[in-house]
């Protein structure tokens, strides 16, 4: 397999085969066993076309044929299915950092998307160069599994955190004190040392192809995916949106150098970002050690408050804590609103809400909904959905092995 020129991410540098290919074999993995018949009734492609595909397929151990159809008459169809464990993909996500750490989380998937091996490991506090050397030993572990066999992984993904430009070979910590780093190295590092290609793409971006690829319906085409308060990623017409350089999704101003920041953030307060978990986590500590405000979140974090995080503030929400409940409720207000102003923009069917907050459930959906129908306009806010992730935080890593799975798919 050779890496494709030009971005990955964008259908329409695809010829008119690749496409073809790409819908074929997407088809196959979501419907098979399917007849030749069905997929020429759903890719509106002749039969004589789709034979030829599949024909092609079948010499590449792509798809194989077996089993029929039941018939009301005539000649049993032959049903198409994929050969799912003829081809491994690999899907890293280097974790996004905030005050409360992260996880680096690897996944080794067969063509259907499932998860064959997964890896979940802490991310160092560390320069982003030392984070990139992680994702190789992370790699290197992934591939010496048991069950895995090297010689069928095609390729592997991996989600970064931060402002990627694809012309520079950068990528850059959306934080204050970010590191800017080449992000090149990653790629000839890891064709030199395993002998696959890999694909680099913003977190948020293939989180919200993992979703469309494995969560949503087949015939969805546009949606924005939030990663809390960090990034979005965009999908339209079916196809990652990234933007001139490979950055697009952000959803927050470049934070000044001098002191003009702080003069900002007292005027500009819905640019600035809050973090993966909305703020929540500073605005409980600073409410109860300044306030002394009564609450059970405390009880959750072991009566201990710099081990608190979010998922104490939704656990003690959940079990009808008022504190947290108000603080869920104001973080949906403000990232309602920004989603609001992504949902005039891009008019998208769906937006989901992934990050790890979205285990909030209605707690924070509803009055997120509230907040979206009363500032975007009536039109496409009676159109969009607002869903949680279904993925959870495997969503970037299987977001980035399903770009490797459609590669070897718009390959075939």
């Amino acid at each position: 397999m050779t890496i494709r020129k030009g971005r990955m991410y964008d259908s329409y540098t695809f010829s008119d085969h690749e496409r073809k290919n790409f819908s074929i074999l997407e088809l196959i993995r979501r419907n098979g066993p399917i007849t030749r018949a069905d997929i020429s009734k759903v890719t509106d492609l002749n039969i004589v076309t789709v034979s030829n595909y599949i024909n092609a397929y079948i010499e590449k151990n792509l798809v194989s044929e077996g089993g029929m159809e039941a018939s009301t008459g005539g000649r049993k169809p032959t049903l198409v299915k994929l050969n799912h464990d003829s081809a491994y993909a690999i899907g890293i996500d280097l974790g996004h950092m905030d005050a409360s750490g992260a996880n680096m989380i690897g996944v080794v998937t067969d063509l259907s998307g499932k998860v064959l091996t997964r890896i979940k490991k802490l991310r160092t506090k560390d320069t982003m160069d030392k984070v990139i050397e992680g994702s190789l030993e992370l790699i290197d572990e992934l591939i010496k599994k048991k069950g895995v066999d090297k010689n069928k992984i095609k390729g592997v993904g991996i989600g970064i955190g931060g402002v990627i430009d694809e012309h520079l070979g950068t990528v850059r910590d959306s934080t204050k004190n970010g590191i800017r780093t080449s992000y090149i190295s990653i790629k000839g590092m890891i064709e030199q040392r395993f002998g696959f290609p890999s694909f680099i793409g913003n977190d948020a971006t293939f989180a919200s192809f993992g979703e469309k690829m494995h969560a949503l319906p087949m015939d969805v085409q546009d949606v924005v995916y939030m990663y809390s308060d960090v990034g979005s990623g965009i999908i339209i017409k079916g196809a990652m949106y990234c933007g001139a350089s490979g950055s697009a999704g952000e959803i927050r101003i470049n934070y000044p150098r001098n002191g003009e920041y702080l003069q900002l953030s007292k005027n500009m307060s819905f640019l600035l970002p809050a973090g993966l978990d909305l703020g929540l986590v500073s605005q409980a500590k600073k409410l109860i050690k300044e306030d002394g405000a009564k609450t059970k979140i405390m009880e959750y974090c072991g009566n201990k408050i710099d081990n608190m995080t979010v998922d104490h503030i939704i656990e003690a929400a959940k079990a009808g804590d008022t504190l947290a409940i108000e603080l869920l409720e104001d973080g949906a207000v403000n990232l309602g609103i920004r989603i609001a102003y992504l949902v005039n923009l891009f008019n998208p069917e769906i937006v989901v809400i992934g990050g790890g907050i979205e285990k909030a459930g209605s707690l924070l959906l509803e009055p997120l909904r509230r907040t979206v129908r009363k500032w975007a306009f009536e039109e496409p806010a009676n159109v969009v959905k607002i869903i949680p992730a279904r993925l959870g935080e495997d969503s970037v890593a299987l977001g980035a092995a399903s770009v490797v799975i459609r590669d070897i798919f718009v390959q075939a």
